[in-house]
């Protein structure tokens, strides 16, 4: 009986800590096959019918309205060009070309993979915004206080991450952009 009280304390704790593991890699946020182009990540499986229940799982928790890849391509970046985490104290200025897709937008994330509140309520920079001069050459500012030009409030407290979101992508999205035709992310001040 003694040696059943083992067995039932080792499988209660083995659920336990498997489950308290998944959970933390989920949390963790990594989609499944992963692409790392320069400082963009993108997931070679998301938004397909051969996502893994790892990457499906991630979507649940942080894509609430994920699109199939065919309909939306998505790149993050929590890195900069020289591999430094983006700091939201700090100024970067995210430069980038036409990318082969219909639109595009550039979103700024905190920590916990929410929008930054800001008083100017602006969350986004997108192609559709762009003058038809910027469309071939873009710039984007992301840093805590207000920019000239395009820019995306940081907040300035801890890391942030940028997600490119490149929508009716070329190739039905099958195929990730190269770093040659993602933004480049260089920080410029603290």
């Amino acid at each position: 009986m003694r040696g059943l009280g083992h067995y039932l304390i080792a499988i209660v704790l083995g659920v336990l800590l498997g489950a308290g593991g998944a959970v933390l890699a989920v949390r963790a946020g990594g989609f499944g096959a992963q692409e790392r182009i320069g400082p963009w990540t993108t997931g070679k499986d998301f938004g397909t019918t051969h996502a893994s229940a790892y990457t499906r799982a991630v979507v649940a928790l942080y894509g609430l309205l994920a699109l199939p890849a065919s309909e939306a391509r998505y790149y993050t970046a929590d890195h900069d060009d020289a591999g430094q985490p983006i700091d939201a104290k700090c100024r970067y200025r995210v430069r980038g070309g036409a990318l082969p897709a219909a639109w595009w937008s550039l979103t700024v994330y905190d920590p916990a993979g929410y929008l930054i509140a800001n008083p100017a309520d602006v969350y986004s920079v997108g192609s559709l915004g762009l003058p038809a001069a910027e469309q071939a050459q873009w710039s984007v500012v992301v840093a805590p206080t207000a920019q000239p030009g395009h820019w995306l409030p940081s907040g300035g407290n801890g890391h942030i991450a940028l997600t490119l979101r490149t929508y009716l992508p070329a190739q039905e999205g099958k195929v990730s952009l190269t770093s040659a035709q993602l933004p480049h992310i260089v920080k410029e001040g603290c």
